[in-house]
């Protein structure tokens, strides 16, 4: 009996899969690995690419740089999200039309733009090809993921292949954490239902919208990284780290940012204009009863400090508040979106002058209602999180099965190694069909 890589991969047991830890090589990004092979996926193609700064080399060159210069790729355009291509703008905002000094190659704006209104500025680039290369932070709410499904499903639109080049999770790969959105409260910082930490990389999200969530899907290649380890924080992969946007200065940040970006759908202070954003908290008013309150759940592999501080933009600016440091000791232990919902229930009983933001941006952060009316009911923390189970549970398990299809395409020759919940490189093909999640989430 002939058995093929494809039919031994998808029969095979993960333990069977993870390489014992004599045959594991240094990580490769997406890039890397595309660049290693001449490019051979780009040949003959009007390629575009939608990445920022963090679409670097190994030695920190901009890879829209070293493929500008390559005479193997035929580089027309970039496409700049929030914050642009090159990083200039604040949050909320982008950099606009533009001809890039360094290249002379035309930059477009993604930012705020999907449908047809994007498909028809990859028309009107010329491109044939759309690459997409920004390295995201792990949590649902960060924009940058929905500019990639908003630039899947525009080319699909404008009959554009697509290319995604992998990076790391920064906070692992390990599992997903926290509240499903609700399709009724679909945004920008969330399009489809998806967890608030989703555990996942950009290749392995585009595989999900390509087979979950887009009406139709777009011709997908993924450039999967090698050497990864699905336990493996950021500042162990070896990789140079390079803000994603000015206020995820460290992989620090990422670590708490999918908790305590819940804070700006409130009147505390997430740290905006400090150097410690979205790890330092904090309010007029507000003094040590919240630390210790916080430090009286004995939460996993954090502990919190009273601190002070004073921030130069964005909330309380110019003022000084009292707060929290958030001071993770174990990040394997430690449960950021838990810990967060610890800290608006705590802060809420220690300071009367707590309060949701009026537009309730809460609900479009967390994904629905239950959050902020919970914590208005007087819920304790373990009561909220577990109102979320089960809708975890299922995307838990559509997130366990992503893997390369007839729409998805592979450089996945050398696979990360599988050592934990999540299967994404498995050569299978999507057991659940289209729309398998969906149906299960509220909207």
């Amino acid at each position: 009996m002939h058995l093929s890589r494809r039919t031994l991969l998808a029969s095979a047991p993960m333990a069977a899969l993870a390489p014992t830890p004599a045959h594991r090589t240094e990580l490769r990004t997406g890039f890397e690995r595309l660049a290693a092979d001449g490019y051979s996926l780009l040949k003959g193609r009007r390629v575009g690419i939608v990445t920022n700064p963090t679409g670097i080399a190994r030695d920190t060159a901009h890879i829209v740089d070293v493929m500008h210069q390559d005479p193997r790729v035929r580089l027309t355009a970039v496409f700049g999200p929030e914050h642009g291509f090159r990083g200039t703008a604040q949050a909320g905002g982008s950099e606009g039309r533009y001809d890039d000094p360094a290249t002379g190659l035309p930059v477009y704006d993604t930012y705020l733009k999907s449908g047809r209104q994007l498909a028809d500025i990859f028309t009107a680039a010329g491109v044939d090809t759309v690459v997409f290369d920004i390295q995201d932070v792990g949590a649902r709410f960060y924009t940058y993921i929905w500019t990639l499904y908003d630039c899947m499903e525009a080319a699909q639109l404008a009959g554009k292949r697509f290319v995604v080049l992998d990076r790391p999770n920064p906070v692992t790969g390990r599992e997903a954490l926290g509240p499903v959105l609700h399709k009724e409260f679909a945004t920008f910082v969330g399009r489809q239902p998806v967890a608030q930490a989703h555990g996942m990389t950009v290749a392995e999200l585009a595989r999900l919208f390509n087979g979950e969530f887009l009406s139709s899907p777009v011709a997908l290649d993924t450039v999967l990284m090698t050497g990864w380890r699905r336990t493996q924080f950021y500042d162990a992969s070896g990789l140079p780290w390079v803000p994603p946007s000015p206020n995820m200065p460290t992989p620090d940040t990422a670590v708490v940012y999918s908790g305590t970006c819940m804070f700006e759908g409130t009147n505390v202070s997430e740290g905006r204009g400090t150097t410690r954003p979205f790890e330092l908290l904090g309010a007029e008013g507000v003094d040590g009863r919240w630390a210790a309150a916080a430090n009286e759940l004995a939460l996993p592999g954090v502990r919190f400090r009273e601190a002070y501080f004073a921030p130069t933009f964005s909330k309380f600016q110019g003022r000084t508040v009292g707060g929290v440091q958030i001071h993770v000791q174990d990040r394997a232990a430690y449960d950021p979106v838990r810990t967060g919902i610890a800290l608006l229930v705590t802060v809420r009983k220690v300071w009367a002058g707590f309060a949701w933001r009026p537009d309730n941006w809460i609900d479009k952060l967390t994904g629905s209602t239950r959050v902020r009316t919970m914590i208005d009911a007087g819920a304790a923390t373990d009561e909220v999180t577990g109102a979320w189970q089960e809708e975890l549970a299922a995307f838990r398990r559509v997130r366990r099965n992503i893997s390369c299809t007839g729409e998805a395409r592979c450089m996945a020759n050398a696979a990360p190694a599988q050592d934990d919940a999540c299967a994404p490189h498995r050569d299978a093909p999507f057991p659940a069909g289209r729309g398998s999640l969906a149906w299960r989430i509220p909207g």
